[in-house]
């Protein structure tokens, strides 16, 4: 099968999603797509190497949303019916309230729009499904009431990204999830994989419902999900 994979900027079920992406790749032809967001967190979470590693060739092309421009070339194959399924695996609900309300202005809100056109099936897992709270990881993370303010700090010592600002604060947009402050930090004040608990947004919720009324569009809770229609 050619399946197109698509990533946008969400970190919950980011993991999950990469490890069913890899699955993939290992048996059929993938070409993964990511928008600008989609490649900062994939980054962030020590991800995007991985992804980079299962693409290479013809229809298992890497296609990032910078190098598509403005008018996303590659989402012609969508629309010719060149692909036998598309992912868009984890779905932030900005993309989703783009996808229901007919805007595809960004590669993968027009990869969902395309796909559409060429009458191929699309998968969307949401990070939004249910009203309540849900348990996310981040990435990594300062914690000020560990940190002693060393001078100098062992942790930015270690950081070859420069991303860490001592007794601040971590530049998510430099950090590439590599761990290594943490190994360094003698006081355990970088914390990575942490769990939290956030709120869904009843709006974001209702335009996640507002999927199953597309056409050619199936709604999982779950990437692992994906494996089930193929």
């Amino acid at each position: 099968m050619r399946i197109a994979w698509a990533f946008t900027g969400a970190g919950h079920l980011l993991l999950e999603s990469v490890e069913s992406l890899e699955k993939m790749a290992s048996q059929h032809e993938v070409t993964v797509m990511i928008s600008r967001a989609g490649k900062e967190v994939l980054k962030m979470y020590g991800l995007y190497e991985r992804v980079v590693k299962i693409t290479g060739g013809y229809y298992r092309e890497l296609a990032l949303e910078k190098d598509q421009e403005f008018s996303f070339p590659i989402t012609g194959r969508l629309s010719m019916g060149r692909y036998d399924l598309l992912v868009v695996s984890p779905a932030t609900s900005n993309t989703i309230a783009k996808i229901v309300n007919g805007v595809a202005d960004t590669l993968v809100t027009n990869a969902v729009a395309q796909a559409g056109k060429g009458a191929v099936k699309t998968l969307i897992v949401p990070v939004d499904m249910e009203s309540g709270d849900v348990e996310t990881v981040l990435p990594s993370k300062l914690e000020l009431e560990e940190c002693r303010n060393c001078q100098p700090c062992e942790a930015a010592a270690s950081c070859s990204s420069d991303a860490i600002i001592p007794g601040t604060e971590i530049n998510l947009l430099k950090c590439v999830g590599c761990g290594e402050c943490q190994q360094a930090c003698p006081f355990n004040a970088v914390s990575g994989g942490k769990i939290i608990t956030i709120h869904m947004r009843q709006l974001d919720v209702e335009n996640t419902h507002k999927l199953v009324h597309l056409e050619e569009v199936g709604v999982l809770r779950t990437p692992q999900d994906t494996w089930k229609h193929i």
